[in-house]
């Protein structure tokens, strides 16, 4: 049995460590925190389902003076542990990597760290195999993770020679502040990192792009156009998201208005959180142009990394050794399938 920390405790930490107690062949360790936030506070109103190590044992008092009971420091939890996940903020995870390199163990970065912080910049779906037995791996950013499903379902089935990108970009995750309040659109330098990543991820594809902020939280909304090798139809298309597991083909006419009904319908569904692992295809949006193709897609932000984030701890650890076997493995325990 594989065994997993998780560091930093917010937004993608909370899921990362949900998902990481779903899998069958993992077993979370415990997470870490540094202050009673809301996310903690709720951890400790569950029962404390998982145990919280401190990050800081210098604040360690900041947890225990409000009743929260701590198991420990990171340095303690990084020791018990095979691997780490580390979604803490920007720059923090780089900072922790100097602890994960003490105890000779492996870690994988959310898409905040700069790309320097690992050896491989991963993909589970787009590359699996460059994680196997990396010590160092990190994700692309939620929007990237979401593209590049897409992009590589295509790709796989009919080859993709470039792509053009707007990308329209909640400003803040659900309730957030630091952002303010705002009445605004904000357009992004151009090409947009997440066209710039997907090159990196998959260097034969060519792709620019265009972002744009808007003060929404639930979801991105991304529109590619998509030039591929051997020509493709919508019915082929659909066909291709159909099969995809992390992938949910859904229909303006049966009510998915939009992003907000995507998250609606996720707590229809029971998901904690809301949390919805799949990207969503509006079927009416897929339009030919010419031999080119467009589609529209929903990223949801919060949740949708948690899936590649354990294939990565599959390759890095050589649970599997393909990305057939491991992607199956991960979408098996987070009952993910075709639709």
């Amino acid at each position: 049995m594989i065994k997993v920390g998780v560091a930093g405790y917010g937004v993608i930490g909370q899921r990362l460590a949900d998902g990481v107690a779903a899998q069958g062949d993992m077993e979370l360790v415990g997470v870490a925190d540094v202050a009673p936030t809301l996310a903690v506070r709720a951890l400790h109103e569950r029962g404390m389902p998982y145990k919280l190590f401190t990050a800081m044992p210098e604040k360690k008092s900041l947890l225990t003076d409000v009743g929260i009971p701590v198991s420990g420091t990171l340095e303690d939890l990084v020791q018990q542990v095979d691997i780490m996940l580390d979604a803490t903020n920007a720059g923090v995870g780089a900072k922790n990597k100097e602890l994960y390199l003490k105890y000779n163990k492996k870690a994988v970065f959310q898409g905040g760290e700069k790309n320097n912080v690992a050896d491989v910049f991963f993909h589970g779906y787009a590359n699996y195999e460059d994680g196997v037995g990396a010590d160092y791996l990190k994700l692309t950013s939620c929007n990237t993770t979401g593209l590049v499903r897409a992009i590589d379902a295509i790709d796989r089935a009919v080859g993709v020679r470039r792509t053009a990108l707007t990308i329209i970009r909640r400003v803040a995750d659900p309730g957030d502040y630091h952002r303010g309040l705002t009445n605004a659109l904000k357009v992004d330098h151009a090409p947009s990192h997440q066209a710039v990543d997907l090159m990196t991820i998959m260097p034969h594809v060519e792709a620019t792009g265009i972002l744009v902020h808007t003060p929404v939280t639930h979801g991105h909304i991304i529109t590619p156009l998509v030039v591929t090798k051997q020509g493709i139809t919508k019915a082929k298309l659909l066909e291709i998201f159909h099969a995809h597991p992390r992938v949910r083909v859904v229909r303006l006419e049966d009510g998915f208005e939009g992003n907000a009904s995507l998250f609606r319908y996720a707590r229809d569904l029971g998901n904690p959180r809301g949390d919805m692992y799949e990207i969503a295809v509006w079927e009416e949006s897929i339009v030919m142009s010419g031999d080119d193709i467009m589609f529209a897609i929903n990223i949801p932000q919060e949740a949708v990394v948690i899936p590649e984030s354990i294939d990565a701890v599959r390759a890095a650890l050589k649970l599997q050794t393909t990305r057939e076997e491991g992607t199956s493995k991960t979408n098996e325990y987070l009952k993910l399938k075709a639709r």
